[in-house]
């Protein structure tokens, strides 16, 4: 059984920042977080809609996002409040971009936007790249 990569409690909470359009970025959905950054939640009207659309989003999360030992949360915690500190890449173990964010504020808050874009796909890169890969019982590969 799948460990869920997106939580439905941390979109909702942060739904009600929802007209930055935070809750989609968290879901994977850049573009759309854009346009509710740039237009007020599509000027309120989407932010409501997106309260019943939020389940939606969590599933889709699930499916698209590769599990691991980074987690999606915390991730987006440490960018959402410590973005340009550079802690997000630290904890994704990307220690070089992560100290040069701490010493240019997230290269002058570009990587920081740049990151609130990718962040999902980085992560999911990340785990697919540190999770092994399923071997039948009884093969004869040797562990390297």
């Amino acid at each position: 059984m799948r460990e869920p990569t997106h939580s439905k409690t941390v979109g909702y909470i942060l739904w009600i920042f929802g007209f930055t359009g935070s809750h989609r970025f968290y879901f994977g959905k850049p573009l759309t977080g854009i346009l509710w950054l740039c237009t007020g939640g599509l000027f309120l009207v989407g932010w409501i809609v997106d309260l019943f659309l939020i389940p939606g989003m969590e599933k889709k999360a699930e499916l698209r996002y590769k599990e691991g030992p980074i987690d999606y949360t915390v991730a987006w915690v440490l960018q959402t409040f410590l973005g340009p500190l550079g802690i997000h890449r630290i904890y994704m173990g990307k220690w070089i971009t992560g100290i040069l964010y701490l010493c240019t504020a997230g290269l002058a808050g570009i990587g920081w936007a740049y990151d609130y874009c990718t962040l999902n796909t980085q992560i999911s890169e990340r785990n697919a790249a540190r999770t092994p890969a399923f071997r039948p019982a009884g093969s004869n590969l040797i562990e390297e």
